[in-house]
């Protein structure tokens, strides 16, 4: 972060404070841990903890003021009705210090931080690029990004994530985007929304925040998105197989470890890969094509880009312990994100078996019990020798994988933790492939790490 007034940051959040303002800050926080001399806290709430009772422990570390909802002894406040609000007044204000800053823009209910990625190495090859951390994509996370710009950062990276109508309006009233991407309309989240056209309505709320006449870049694929129509602004579009989009795939050859593909776009063919399973991967590539034909950055360089793409942490990461192969997707999901790994699964050849480990699909509301079906009706259609289902929810897996005509006799189902590990521990064997994928809040990652260890 760049140095900014203390006085700027009062006038920011509209705050009261009683103290010498003339003095220079080159750190937000809201975490103690990352306080260094020269910070302002900003003391938020949350469900397990209040920023405010660190407030002491931050002024120690270095912070010269926080932001905070009522005084505390002993500490420089800045008094405002909502630090959470606050927050993002201080990141609006910093952001509209960077007047020519190419910025990105980047929602969908799947692939939004795979397709982030891929957007940034795209850039990268012609401007120097800043993106979201990690997936710090709500009214947390996104400041932290902001705040990481400098005056010879050229283009930024922006991914926004939404429970609920109204955050991805604050998200974009932050970050103001020139380009907005949605990826895609599903149904993550619809126990919130309840309904995909309402989460449709809740993605184009990035529009909010964005320049006049910004494109829209977005994937026809999506019945949803290709009905979109703007009021101001082109529509930039992306598809598998239609080659009515202004780039589409064809020639696609999947392996096990990534898929080959020509890109097309007015008339010209670019040969590509991708190093990452899954026919979403190749739409995450197409989109990040096109935001960068509207950057006017060489084919040949993009399609270097995209071939520097990995997958990272908990998504589509590929582990061998004991000679199985899991295959970890243990971050989100939805039936879309599900389907797409089942989409993976299928195109594999291990030595040995395929197995899907499928846990609950969190946030569903009364969408539940079809969506685990449509899933199950999926995994039927992959070819595997076995379906584990772990949860409240997952029975509904089985069901739909039976009605598909998937037999009783390779379907297995837990709601039991240690019985699942105790399970997965007795029956892999060298050879096969699992599919492991579930709501990060199934916590599959920890469930990995006991069979393994």
């Amino acid at each position: 972060m760049e140095k900014v007034k203390l006085y700027e940051i009062v006038e920011a959040v509209s705050g009261s404070y009683g103290y010498n303002a003339d003095i220079d800050i080159d750190n937000i926080s809201t975490d103690t841990r990352t306080i260094k001399d020269g910070s302002v806290f900003v003391c938020i709430k949350g469900e397990r903890f209040d920023g405010h009772d660190f407030a002491k422990k931050a002024v120690e570390n270095g912070a010269v003021a926080v932001v905070s909802e009522r005084p505390i002894k002993d500490v420089r406040c800045i008094i405002v009705d909502s630090s959470f609000r606050a927050l993002g007044r201080i990141a609006a204000f910093y952001r509209n210090r960077f007047k020519n800053l190419k910025v990105v823009g980047v929602t969908g209910s799947v692939g939004k931080t795979s397709t982030k990625e891929m957007i940034y190495l795209v850039l990268s090859k012609k401007f120097k690029t800043l993106k979201t951390i990690g997936n710090l994509n709500n009214e947390i996370g996104l400041p932290q990004t902001i705040f990481n710009l400098t005056s010879d950062t050229e283009a930024a990276v922006i991914e926004m994530g939404m429970n609920h109508f109204g955050e991805i309006s604050r998200l974009s009233t932050i970050a103001k985007p020139e380009v907005c991407v949605i990826t895609n309309i599903g149904t993550a989240h619809i126990g919130n929304l309840g309904s995909q056209e309402n989460i449709l309505k809740a993605k184009l709320e990035i529009f909010d925040g964005a320049s006049y006449g910004a494109p829209l870049v977005t994937n026809i694929d999506d019945k949803l998105l290709s009905e979109v129509v703007l009021r101001s602004g082109e529509k930039l579009t992306y598809s598998l197989t239609k080659k009515t989009a202004q780039v589409y795939a064809s020639d696609i050859e999947r392996d096990e470890n990534g898929t080959d593909f020509t890109i097309n776009n007015n008339g010209n063919r670019y040969k590509a890969r991708v190093n990452v399973p899954g026919d979403h991967n190749v739409l995450n590539a197409l989109c990040a094509f096109t935001v960068g034909l509207n950057y006017g950055i060489s084919p040949e360089l993009m399609v270097k880009a995209i071939a520097e793409f990995a997958a990272d942490g908990m998504r589509q990461n590929k582990e061998t312990h004991n000679g199985v192969t899991y295959m970890l997707d243990c971050y989100n999901a939805s039936p879309e994100a599900m389907k797409s790994a089942l989409g993976v699964l299928k195109n594999a050849k291990p030595e040995g078996r395929k197995i899907a480990l499928l846990a609950d699909m969190l946030e569903l509301g009364d969408m539940s019990k079809p969506c685990h079906k449509s899933v199950g009706e999926a995994f039927a259609k992959t070819g595997a020798d076995m379906l584990i289902c772990y949860g409240e929810e997952a029975e509904y897996y089985a069901e739909g994988a039976r009605k598909k005509g998937f037999s009783e006799s390779g379907i297995f189902t837990f709601k039991d933790r240690e019985k699942l590990v105790s399970f997965l521990r007795a029956e892999l064997s060298a050879g096969d492939l699992v599919l492991f994928k579930g709501s990060h809040g199934m916590k599959l990652d920890g469930i990995y790490k006991s069979v393994t260890e």
